[in-house]
Protein backbone atom coordinates (compact mmCIF):
# COMPACT_ATOMS: atom_id res chain seq x y z
CA UNK A 1 0.00 0.00 0.00
CA UNK A 2 1.45 3.39 -1.03
CA UNK A 3 0.97 6.59 0.96
CA UNK A 4 1.29 9.89 -0.86
CA UNK A 5 2.61 12.77 1.10
CA UNK A 6 1.51 16.35 0.40
CA UNK A 7 4.19 18.46 -1.17
CA UNK A 8 5.56 21.07 1.18
CA UNK A 9 7.04 24.24 -0.22
CA UNK A 10 9.17 26.40 1.98
CA UNK A 11 8.27 30.04 1.70
CA UNK A 12 10.82 32.79 1.89
CA UNK A 13 10.06 33.03 5.63
CA UNK A 14 10.83 29.37 6.32
CA UNK A 15 14.32 27.94 6.21
CA UNK A 16 15.28 24.66 4.58
CA UNK A 17 15.98 23.16 8.02
CA UNK A 18 12.41 23.74 9.14
CA UNK A 19 11.16 22.36 5.81
CA UNK A 20 13.07 19.11 6.24
CA UNK A 21 11.96 18.78 9.88
CA UNK A 22 8.29 19.22 8.99
CA UNK A 23 8.48 16.80 6.08
CA UNK A 24 10.23 14.14 8.18
CA UNK A 25 7.59 14.37 10.91
CA UNK A 26 4.79 13.91 8.37
CA UNK A 27 6.59 10.96 6.86
CA UNK A 28 7.05 9.37 10.27
CA UNK A 29 3.37 9.86 11.13
CA UNK A 30 2.35 8.22 7.86
CA UNK A 31 4.75 5.32 8.50
CA UNK A 32 6.37 5.81 5.11
CA UNK A 33 9.61 3.99 4.59
CA UNK A 34 10.83 5.03 1.19
CA UNK A 35 14.32 6.05 0.14
CA UNK A 36 13.17 9.63 -0.41
CA UNK A 37 11.62 10.01 3.02
CA UNK A 38 14.61 8.29 4.63
CA UNK A 39 16.87 10.90 3.02
CA UNK A 40 14.58 13.66 4.28
CA UNK A 41 14.60 12.27 7.79
CA UNK A 42 18.36 12.12 7.72
CA UNK A 43 18.56 15.75 6.66
CA UNK A 44 16.06 16.71 9.35
CA UNK A 45 18.09 14.91 11.99
CA UNK A 46 21.25 16.73 10.91
CA UNK A 47 19.35 20.02 10.90
CA UNK A 48 18.00 19.42 14.41
CA UNK A 49 21.50 18.85 15.72
CA UNK A 50 22.04 22.60 15.42
CA UNK A 51 18.78 23.38 17.27
CA UNK A 52 18.77 23.80 21.04
CA UNK A 53 16.29 21.28 22.51
CA UNK A 54 13.51 22.59 24.73
CA UNK A 55 13.95 21.74 28.37
CA UNK A 56 11.57 22.63 31.23
CA UNK A 57 14.42 22.39 33.75
CA UNK A 58 14.95 26.18 34.20
CA UNK A 59 11.22 26.69 34.73
CA UNK A 60 11.01 23.89 37.30
CA UNK A 61 14.18 25.16 38.96
CA UNK A 62 12.70 28.64 39.35
CA UNK A 63 9.50 27.29 40.92
CA UNK A 64 11.39 24.98 43.27
CA UNK A 65 13.67 27.83 44.33
CA UNK A 66 10.68 30.10 44.97
CA UNK A 67 8.93 27.46 47.07
CA UNK A 68 12.12 26.83 49.05
CA UNK A 69 12.49 30.54 49.79
CA UNK A 70 8.85 30.73 50.84
CA UNK A 71 9.29 27.73 53.12
CA UNK A 72 12.36 29.26 54.78
CA UNK A 73 10.62 32.61 55.31
CA UNK A 74 7.49 30.91 56.69
CA UNK A 75 9.57 28.80 59.08
CA UNK A 76 11.38 31.88 60.39
CA UNK A 77 8.14 33.86 60.76
CA UNK A 78 6.30 31.17 62.73
CA UNK A 79 9.41 30.37 64.77
CA UNK A 80 9.59 34.04 65.75
CA UNK A 81 5.92 34.12 66.76
CA UNK A 82 6.35 30.99 68.90
CA UNK A 83 9.54 32.33 70.45
CA UNK A 84 7.88 35.63 71.42
CA UNK A 85 4.90 33.85 72.98
CA UNK A 86 7.13 31.41 74.91
CA UNK A 87 9.34 34.17 76.31
CA UNK A 88 6.25 36.12 77.31
CA UNK A 89 5.14 33.10 79.35
CA UNK A 90 8.55 33.13 81.10
CA UNK A 91 9.42 29.56 80.06
CA UNK A 92 12.84 28.06 80.54
CA UNK A 93 15.18 27.31 77.65
CA UNK A 94 13.65 23.89 76.97
CA UNK A 95 10.13 25.32 76.95
CA UNK A 96 11.12 28.14 74.62
CA UNK A 97 12.91 25.69 72.32
CA UNK A 98 9.90 23.32 72.25
CA UNK A 99 7.34 26.01 71.49
CA UNK A 100 9.57 27.55 68.82
CA UNK A 101 10.17 24.22 67.10
CA UNK A 102 6.51 23.20 67.13
CA UNK A 103 5.43 26.62 65.83
CA UNK A 104 7.98 26.52 63.02
CA UNK A 105 7.62 22.89 61.92
CA UNK A 106 4.13 21.83 63.01
CA UNK A 107 2.17 22.97 59.96
CA UNK A 108 4.70 21.74 57.41
CA UNK A 109 4.98 18.39 59.18
CA UNK A 110 1.20 17.91 59.07
CA UNK A 111 1.23 18.81 55.37
CA UNK A 112 3.96 16.29 54.58
CA UNK A 113 2.22 13.53 56.57
CA UNK A 114 -1.13 14.10 54.85
CA UNK A 115 0.48 14.22 51.40
CA UNK A 116 2.72 11.23 52.23
CA UNK A 117 5.92 13.17 51.52
CA UNK A 118 9.11 11.63 52.87
CA UNK A 119 11.41 12.70 54.31
CA UNK A 120 9.72 15.50 56.22
CA UNK A 121 10.78 18.94 55.04
CA UNK A 122 12.80 19.77 58.15
CA UNK A 123 14.50 16.37 58.04
CA UNK A 124 15.43 16.86 54.39
CA UNK A 125 16.69 20.38 55.08
CA UNK A 126 18.47 20.09 58.41
CA UNK A 127 19.72 23.66 58.10
CA UNK A 128 16.19 24.73 59.13
CA UNK A 129 16.72 23.04 62.50
CA UNK A 130 20.03 24.83 63.07
CA UNK A 131 18.45 28.13 62.02
CA UNK A 132 15.61 27.78 64.53
CA UNK A 133 18.06 26.67 67.23
CA UNK A 134 20.17 29.78 66.64
CA UNK A 135 17.07 31.98 66.79
CA UNK A 136 16.06 30.38 70.09
CA UNK A 137 19.43 31.17 71.67
CA UNK A 138 19.93 34.69 70.30
CA UNK A 139 16.51 36.29 69.75
CA UNK A 140 15.31 36.32 73.42
CA UNK A 141 18.34 38.41 74.36
CA UNK A 142 17.38 40.96 71.70
CA UNK A 143 13.68 40.90 72.55
CA UNK A 144 14.39 41.57 76.22
CA UNK A 145 15.34 45.14 75.36
CA UNK A 146 12.16 45.71 73.33
CA UNK A 147 9.07 47.19 74.90
CA UNK A 148 6.04 44.99 75.47
CA UNK A 149 4.00 46.82 72.83
CA UNK A 150 6.71 46.29 70.23
CA UNK A 151 6.75 42.58 71.04
CA UNK A 152 2.99 42.35 70.52
CA UNK A 153 3.14 44.13 67.17
CA UNK A 154 6.11 42.05 66.05
CA UNK A 155 4.35 38.81 66.95
CA UNK A 156 1.18 39.84 65.09
CA UNK A 157 3.19 40.74 61.99
CA UNK A 158 5.27 37.54 62.13
CA UNK A 159 2.13 35.46 62.58
CA UNK A 160 0.36 37.17 59.65
CA UNK A 161 3.42 36.78 57.42
CA UNK A 162 3.83 33.12 58.32
CA UNK A 163 0.12 32.62 57.65
CA UNK A 164 0.44 33.87 54.09
CA UNK A 165 3.71 32.10 53.35
CA UNK A 166 2.74 28.68 54.70
CA UNK A 167 -0.72 28.82 53.08
CA UNK A 168 0.63 29.32 49.56
CA UNK A 169 3.45 26.85 50.20
CA UNK A 170 1.01 24.14 51.28
CA UNK A 171 -1.39 24.82 48.40
CA UNK A 172 1.44 24.80 45.83
CA UNK A 173 2.84 21.50 47.09
CA UNK A 174 -0.65 19.97 47.10
CA UNK A 175 -1.18 21.05 43.48
CA UNK A 176 2.22 19.61 42.55
CA UNK A 177 1.09 16.31 44.11
CA UNK A 178 -1.93 16.26 41.77
CA UNK A 179 -4.57 17.27 44.31
CA UNK A 180 -7.77 19.02 43.13
CA UNK A 181 -8.20 22.74 43.92
CA UNK A 182 -10.50 22.24 46.92
CA UNK A 183 -7.98 19.91 48.56
CA UNK A 184 -5.18 22.36 47.78
CA UNK A 185 -7.09 25.12 49.58
CA UNK A 186 -7.69 22.93 52.61
CA UNK A 187 -4.08 21.75 52.62
CA UNK A 188 -2.83 25.33 52.48
CA UNK A 189 -5.08 26.36 55.37
CA UNK A 190 -4.08 23.38 57.52
CA UNK A 191 -0.40 24.03 56.86
CA UNK A 192 -0.74 27.65 57.95
CA UNK A 193 -3.09 27.27 60.91
CA UNK A 194 -1.73 24.16 62.64
CA UNK A 195 1.54 25.77 63.75
CA UNK A 196 -0.25 28.63 65.50
CA UNK A 197 -2.79 26.29 67.09
CA UNK A 198 0.02 24.08 68.44
CA UNK A 199 1.82 27.13 69.78
CA UNK A 200 -1.22 28.36 71.71
CA UNK A 201 -1.97 24.89 73.10
CA UNK A 202 1.59 24.49 74.40
CA UNK A 203 1.31 27.93 75.99
CA UNK A 204 -1.85 26.79 77.80
CA UNK A 205 -4.17 29.08 75.87
CA UNK A 206 -7.28 28.54 73.78
CA UNK A 207 -6.06 28.92 70.18
CA UNK A 208 -6.74 32.43 68.95
CA UNK A 209 -8.14 31.09 65.71
CA UNK A 210 -11.05 29.55 67.65
CA UNK A 211 -12.11 32.26 70.06
CA UNK A 212 -11.16 35.85 69.19
CA UNK A 213 -13.52 36.00 66.13
CA UNK A 214 -11.01 37.98 64.07
CA UNK A 215 -10.57 36.59 60.54
CA UNK A 216 -7.69 34.11 60.46
CA UNK A 217 -8.56 30.92 58.62
CA UNK A 218 -10.94 32.87 56.40
CA UNK A 219 -7.96 34.91 55.18
CA UNK A 220 -6.28 31.70 54.00
CA UNK A 221 -9.42 30.62 52.11
CA UNK A 222 -9.69 33.97 50.32
CA UNK A 223 -5.97 34.15 49.54
CA UNK A 224 -5.91 30.58 48.23
CA UNK A 225 -8.89 31.38 46.02
CA UNK A 226 -7.04 34.38 44.57
CA UNK A 227 -3.90 32.27 44.08
CA UNK A 228 -5.75 29.50 42.24
CA UNK A 229 -7.77 31.99 40.19
CA UNK A 230 -4.63 33.71 38.96
CA UNK A 231 -3.12 30.34 38.06
CA UNK A 232 -6.21 29.54 35.99
CA UNK A 233 -5.76 32.86 34.19
CA UNK A 234 -2.27 31.67 33.17
CA UNK A 235 -0.49 34.36 35.18
CA UNK A 236 3.18 33.69 35.81
CA UNK A 237 3.55 31.34 38.81
CA UNK A 238 5.88 33.78 40.56
CA UNK A 239 3.32 36.59 40.34
CA UNK A 240 0.36 34.45 41.38
CA UNK A 241 2.38 33.21 44.37
CA UNK A 242 3.32 36.72 45.45
CA UNK A 243 -0.25 37.98 45.03
CA UNK A 244 -1.55 35.07 47.12
CA UNK A 245 0.91 35.70 49.96
CA UNK A 246 0.32 39.47 49.97
CA UNK A 247 -3.47 39.04 49.95
CA UNK A 248 -3.46 36.66 52.95
CA UNK A 249 -0.96 38.65 55.01
CA UNK A 250 -2.62 41.94 54.09
CA UNK A 251 -6.10 40.72 54.97
CA UNK A 252 -4.94 39.46 58.36
CA UNK A 253 -3.14 42.71 59.22
CA UNK A 254 -6.11 44.74 57.98
CA UNK A 255 -8.47 42.67 60.11
CA UNK A 256 -6.31 43.34 63.17
CA UNK A 257 -6.01 47.07 62.43
CA UNK A 258 -9.71 47.58 61.70
CA UNK A 259 -10.92 45.22 64.44
CA UNK A 260 -12.97 43.07 62.07
CA UNK A 261 -14.92 40.30 63.77
CA UNK A 262 -16.74 37.25 62.53
CA UNK A 263 -20.10 36.88 64.30
CA UNK A 264 -20.64 33.72 66.37
CA UNK A 265 -22.51 30.77 64.88
CA UNK A 266 -25.42 30.28 65.28
CA UNK A 267 -26.28 33.99 65.62
CA UNK A 268 -27.32 35.12 69.05
CA UNK A 269 -30.99 35.88 69.55
CA UNK A 270 -31.86 39.51 70.24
Amino acid sequence: MVFRLPMLRASRHVSNQHFFVAYAFIAKAAAVNTPKTAILRGKAGRACQNCAPFSPAPYVMHIDLLLSLIEVAATIAFALSGLIEATRKRMDIIGVLSVTFVSAFGGGTLRDVLLDRRPLFWVQHQEYVWLVLAMTLVAPLLLRAARHEIGDKLMEFADALGLGLFTISGASIALSAGMPPVIAILMGSLTAVFGGVSRDVLCNEIPKVFHDHRPYTMCTFIGCGIFLGLRELQLAPQLSTIFGIVSITGLRLLALAQHWHIPPWPPEKR
